[in-house]
């Protein structure tokens, strides 16, 4: 497992951008897929995006798809959530995760290594 620490997030008017960032302590970085998932107050746990190891591949869930991009850069141990056109619905709290499984998941079961998180508010 892997030690993630998110950062980034805060209050935002809807509309508007943020980006959060996800440090990881490990030698190993590139060993793992990376994933973004987020949590609204009493609701479930969703996958908002992830991205491969090298990070020439990306996929997203379809609530974001073309308002999110995923990132990462290996050399700095980081991966990175860029949202745009940020929505009250985007509000809640995200996590960073990583999994040494196949590219593809979108199950938190499938991801062992988990931030703490960063909470993110969207204004109307």
């Amino acid at each position: 497992q892997v030690q993630l620490v998110e950062s980034g997030g805060g209050l935002v008017q809807a509309g508007g951008s943020l980006r959060l960032s996800c440090a990881a302590s490990t030698r190993t970085f590139s060993n793992y897929v990376m994933g973004w998932f987020r949590q609204a107050p009493g609701k479930e746990r969703e996958f908002v995006g992830g991205i491969s190891l090298s990070g020439m591949n990306t996929y997203y869930a379809d609530s974001v798809k073309g308002r999110f991009t995923v990132s990462r850069d290996n050399a700095k141990n980081t991966v990175a959530l860029q949202m745009n056109r940020l929505k009250p619905e985007d509000t809640a709290r995200y996590y960073c995760a990583g999994t040494g499984r196949r590219y593809g998941s979108t199950s938190g079961g499938d991801f062992g290594s988990w931030g703490q998180g960063t909470q993110v508010t969207v204004s109307s």
